[in-house]
């Protein structure tokens, strides 16, 4: 079940295997160990490497497609924060209409959002758009099983006169020391609109049960949404 409330988040515990976040103790080391790392590691430099190729013909398919849909660049820049807050850039498909950064400013995709071109509610939705953080993903700026890559500065709008910045918002200092990930357990899990402290919750169960096994399901599960093409979902997106 997505996870809206305590009840729903303990659900999420027991299937990616245990129960409901916990707070980390004084101390606890919520990092993988050095061999576990350098494996995790070694399984996304290979599975980018072959996504990369693999994929060479989809990534001319769509570049034509944008280009044809309305003449404006093919992919989109965006400086994101990795891990211990480096910041790197990150590729995707451009998926919106050209400067939609400058003429309606940073803000989260929403239901049926103007800003998004013909071409983008298809790539989207399959997550097709973010095929360049392949790219990412070989250079070590991000992994494939992971927090999502925030913005520098990013804030959470919680009403029309309050703005929060997200490192105030309990669990963002643990989520910073890993890798951001193209999928994880928020990803797959939660509806898009639920507040970040619970999306926060999400990625700090992860960083504290993550292994092999837990990866490959989520990356398992990630196919699965992407050939339904529930991306962009509002709730369930399995």
């Amino acid at each position: 079940m997505p996870p809206r409330d305590g009840r729903s988040l303990r659900n999420v515990g027991r299937n990616v295997g245990g129960g409901e976040s916990r707070r980390p103790s004084r101390g606890e080391d919520t990092l993988l160990r050095p061999r576990r790392r350098r494996a995790k590691r070694l399984f996304d430099v290979g599975m980018a490497s072959v996504g990369l190729l693999v994929s060479a013909p989809v990534w001319a398919l769509i570049a034509v497609a944008i280009k044809l849909d309305d003449g404006g660049p093919v992919f989109y820049g965006q400086e994101r924060v990795g891990r211990a807050g480096r910041r790197f850039q990150s590729w995707k498909f451009r998926s919106m209409v050209p400067n939609a950064d400058q003429l309606y400013g940073r803000l989260q995709a929403g239901e049926r959002d103007p800003r998004v071109t013909r071409v983008g509610r298809v790539v989207r939705a399959t997550a097709m758009n973010e095929l360049p953080q392949l790219w990412n993903i070989f250079k070590g700026d991000m992994s494939f099983v992971g927090p999502r890559a925030l913005l520098p500065e990013e804030m959470e709008i919680r009403g029309p006169r309050e703005s929060v910045p997200l490192e105030k918002i309990p669990g963002y200092d643990v989520r910073q020391q890993v890798r951001p990930g193209l999928t994880g357990i928020a990803q797959v899990y939660a509806p898009r609109d639920i507040p970040r402290r619970q999306k926060f919750r999400l990625d700090r169960l992860y960083i504290e049960k993550q292994n092999f096994g837990l990866d490959l399901k989520l990356f398992v599960l990630s196919f699965w949404v992407t050939l339904r093409g529930k991306w962009e979902h509002r709730g369930r997106k399995f």
